[in-house]
């Protein structure tokens, strides 16, 4: 969010939508963006930027900076789509550049030019991008720690068919649970204070936790445990459903162990 950026440029606030437009309206290639990625990015539920790597140069005749944010869009379907934000004073001047991708690959040329520009042949290296420590502290700042509640009343069953259909794990919810919400009144999506991330740049590890929870007709209230993660073979992007959190936070270190890495 906002207070969280290293640059002045700001995570934002409001909906994903308004996000959106704002990444747009900054980016000096907002034209870029192909139009089915920003269509699928408008149906997005919710919105998260990561301070994925920054490079700073002190030299004379001014300090350059050079940050990278990762903005996770949280769309109505259950996935999730990523938007990669360039943020620099490698211009003649001494104010922020933007520019906004969707492709790492494309991101990764632009920051090896803006890295030139800055003084070096090729990317940061890991001990100049974000120390695992700082990222976790920074995560942890970006999300309230008692998120309130506000129930989506529009399509909360579907809701549920979609992202229990989306989770690849066997030992998730059973029949009963999608039975039970297959009547759900609302929903609310969370984004639990709980991100993990580990190492820097493309080999970056991590996961995050979302509480999914259910209105039942009687007043009642279920949650749905979400366990997006990556650490999987050649990093694929997946989503596991648990019915307790504790679960879930079980499963991240059995995969991350798999996985040979600390979370």
């Amino acid at each position: 969010m906002e207070g969280s950026r290293v640059g002045e440029g700001g995570g934002g606030c409001g909906t994903p939508a308004a996000q959106l437009s704002r990444l747009l309206a900054r980016a000096q290639n907002g034209f870029e963006i192909d139009e089915p990625v920003l269509a699928r990015i408008g149906t997005a539920l919710m919105h998260q930027a990561e301070l994925r790597s920054y490079r700073q140069r002190n030299e004379p005749p001014r300090p350059l900076r050079c940050n990278t944010y990762r903005h996770i869009f949280l769309l109505a379907d259950g996935s999730s789509l990523l938007l990669y934000e360039l943020e620099h004073d490698a211009g003649p001047d001494e104010r922020y550049l933007y520019e906004l991708y969707a492709e790492e690959a494309a991101l990764d040329r632009a920051e090896r030019r803006v890295h030139e520009w800055i003084g070096g042949s090729g990317p940061a290296s890991e001990a100049e991008e974000l120390p695992p420590w700082l990222a976790e502290e920074l995560l942890l700042a970006m999300v309230p720690t008692q998120p309130r509640r506000e129930y989506a009343a529009e399509d909360s069953p579907d809701h549920a068919r979609r992202l229990l259909r989306r989770a690849e794990n066997e030992d998730g919810p059973g029949e009963v649970v999608r039975e039970l919400l297959q009547d759900a009144r609302g929903h609310h999506i969370s984004l639990i204070t709980k991100p993990r991330r580990r190492g820097c740049g493309r080999d970056t590890t991590w996961c995050r936790f979302y509480e999914h929870a259910f209105l039942l007709e009687g007043g009642g209230e279920v949650s749905l445990w979400e366990l997006e993660h990556n650490m999987t073979e050649g990093g694929r992007l997946v989503c596991e459903v648990y019915l307790d959190e504790a679960e879930a936070e079980v499963a991240a270190d059995r995969h991350a162990r798999a996985k040979g890495v600390e979370l």
